[in-house]
């Protein structure tokens, strides 16, 4: 089936929902219809924009489990407070998994010369080395590359960036990121507000335990 050419396709759709575009022929037309993406269309984007909200992964090289100690998960933490403090992002959700994270937050200017995110990525990466050399040398060595610019390396360099263009999808990421502990093979709490390293807690009660969270539905 093609796409009249007077339908006019949203670019961030095929993003929420990764293989196909959704759209309607017209705005009284009751049906939703769908078609594939090319595979070139719904590859993993990283880049995110200035002033937008975006639902953003970040993962562990190979997926190891290297979050699984708080230890390293305050590292993160610790980062995003000095990247809100010095409001270079506004934080509405985030969760830390044992190999990888979700945060959804807007960056609103350059950390220097790079953005928010590399710096995020950078800083917790030169910490976890220097962290693994002392406690841990052996375990260093499952993040090591081949590479000529480094010898290490902590995070995959897939980051994906969706773009949270209304509530609808606001909503559904949210719920994603909150429900992440509780779902599949982690069942790291019962509830989603009792896992520590996470906004759930926030949106569940109001109790602000992480001071550099803003609300998410002050946006839509």
């Amino acid at each position: 089936m093609s796409i009249p050419p007077s339908v006019r396709v949203s670019t961030h759709r095929y993003l929420a929902n990764k293989r196909q575009i959704h759209f309607k022929l017209s705005s009284d037309n009751p049906y939703i219809y769908s078609v594939p993406i090319p595979y070139a269309l719904y590859q993993r984007k990283s880049n995110v924009n200035p002033g937008e909200i975006y639902f953003w992964t970040a993962t562990i090289n190979k997926w190891q489990q290297l979050l699984i100690s708080d230890v390293y998960k305050n590292v993160i933490i610790q980062s995003l407070q000095f990247l809100s403090d010095k409001q270079k992002v506004d934080v509405f959700a985030f969760v830390i998994m044992p190999n990888h994270l979700h945060f959804i937050w807007r960056v609103n200017e350059l950390n220097g010369k790079e953005s928010p995110h590399a710096s995020l990525l950078k800083f917790t990466a030169h910490t976890y080395k220097k962290m693994l050399l002392q406690h841990n040398p052996t375990g260093l060595s499952s993040y090591a590359i081949n590479a000529p610019n480094k010898q290490y390396e902590f995070w995959q360099r897939d980051s994906l960036a969706i773009s949270l263009f209304n509530k609808e999808i606001a909503v559904q990421k949210l719920n994603y990121l909150h429900n992440n502990p509780v779902s599949g093979k982690w069942r790291l709490a019962k509830y989603p507000y009792e896992y520590q390293y996470s906004s759930a807690r926030y949106y569940e009660t109001g109790e602000k335990t992480f001071p550099f969270l803003k609300n998410l539905w002050d946006e839509f």
